[in-house]
């Protein structure tokens, strides 16, 4: 194995930061996985495994299981964990537990929320350096390749679809807590929160539903979600770091959407086998009726035009996990709930009828009447918001059904 007495399996440190990195943010991985996300570019796994292996020497690593596909599942110790915080650069009390026991079961959820964060990431592949065990002469003016050694042919890197991050952008089994009694508690568990500023994501929680829960279990995470966006900081001095006024609490803990609303969440179908194409697309439509209430802007209605106001909105998308895995997250793969159309995830989380997009037409009315000699001035006095009634026979609308899902993803604008 080419190894020392320290490192006997021979690995590298470059490869186990790899795996540090990995299982500080996934928690239970297999090493293909680690291998994936990581570092796509090597052939095979086995340098990943040898890693798993030496750290496993110094106390760092683990396997307690194997997944039900047969690959063995590799997690931190605690001192692992603590390692971890030292490649990814984050606190401790930020890097959750440490998952142990969850590999005894094979740990199916944590496999499902594992590719979902590949195929989000979508790291590409980087060539790895061949290692020459011989030097072969060669006559002047051969090519290069005449004198790699058998077996140091270049290869053809996988294709991978371009995604957001990298494993450093993701973290896994997020708590947010709601106010009350320390044991008692009640509290939201994300699946895996996204922060990627540098591709326009502030942030981005995802749930991955593997369609083994009743549709309104998976809708009622919705209702503790929206409680807890709404709860106010009462601490002054973190919301004087805020301007001076008291602030939704997940604002201390993820930088503003940048546009009005809550931060939006991503729930990724991963049904296997376990449901076909129409009672998939059964499922969605259905948690998209009953999650109605937190995805619906409030209409705001002027004497000729007006808006949506979706300060208190969640906006929720929809999309499958192989979606993902065949085209990559930045193309129309994904549904935004109250939207008529398969979009990439940009035109998805934008709000084309909200107060700004009302401004710019009044401005452009108003304009147009000053040029035309009108002198009417803007409909702003005539302001009203719909009443009981009307919001109540919106809210009987059905919306927008999704498209059977056996049919391929459109671009936005098709």
């Amino acid at each position: 194995m080419g190894g020392s007495l320290t490192y006997p399996y021979g690995s590298t440190s470059a490869v186990r930061g790899h795996v540090l990195a990995a299982l500080g943010v996934l928690k239970v991985a297999s090493a293909d996985q680690i291998r994936r996300l990581t570092c796509p570019g090597h052939k095979d796994s086995k340098g990943v495994r040898n890693a798993c292996l030496d750290l496993a020497k110094h106390g760092l690593t683990l396997s307690e299981g194997h997944a039900r596909d047969g690959q063995k599942l590799w997690g931190l110790t605690p001192l692992g964990l603590t390692a971890a915080t030292e490649v990814l650069g984050r606190p401790a009390a930020d890097m959750g537990g440490n998952a142990r026991g969850a590999a005894r079961s094979g740990a199916p959820h944590a496999m499902a929320v594992n590719e979902t964060v590949i195929a989000f990431t979508g790291t590409q592949p980087a060539p790895t350096r061949p290692i020459a065990r011989t030097t072969q002469a060669h006559a002047p003016g051969a090519p290069a390749e005449a004198a790699m050694p058998p077996g140091l042919a270049v290869r053809a890197l996988p294709q991978v679809p371009a995604g957001f991050g990298s494993v450093a952008s993701w973290a896994t089994e997020v708590v947010h807590n709601l106010p009350g009694v320390s044991r008692t508690r009640p509290s939201v568990r994300t699946d895996a929160v996204l922060r990627a500023p540098e591709a326009g994501l502030p942030v981005l929680l995802v749930e991955v539903d593997r369609c083994t829960e009743a549709d309104d279990v998976l809708a009622g995470k919705f209702a503790r979600y929206r409680e807890y966006f709404r709860v106010q900081v009462k601490d002054h001095s973190i919301a004087a770091s805020h301007g001076g006024q008291g602030v939704p609490l997940w604002q201390t803990h993820y930088p503003p959407a940048g546009r009005d609303g809550y931060p939006p969440i991503a729930v990724v179908f991963d049904p296997g086998t376990r449901l076909g194409e129409q009672a998939l697309k059964n499922r969605m439509n259905r948690v998209l009726d009953l999650t109605r209430d937190h995805w619906a802007g409030h209409q705001v209605r002027y004497s000729e035009d007006g808006y949506v106001d979706y300060r208190d909105v969640i906006p929720v998308l929809f999309t499958t996990l192989a979606r993902i895995q065949e085209s990559g997250p930045l193309a129309a793969v994904w549904w935004r709930c109250g939207h008529r159309r398969w979009e990439t995830l940009t035109d998805a989380l934008d709000n084309p009828r909200d107060a700004d997009a009302w401004h710019r037409r009044d401005k452009a009315r108003r304009a147009e009447r000053e040029a035309s000699g009108t002198g009417e001035g803007t409909a702003g006095g005539c302001r009203r918001g719909l009443g009981p009634a009307a919001r109540a026979r919106a809210a009987r609308t059905r919306g927008p059904a999704l498209p059977d899902l056996r049919r391929p993803a459109r671009r936005a604008g098709d």
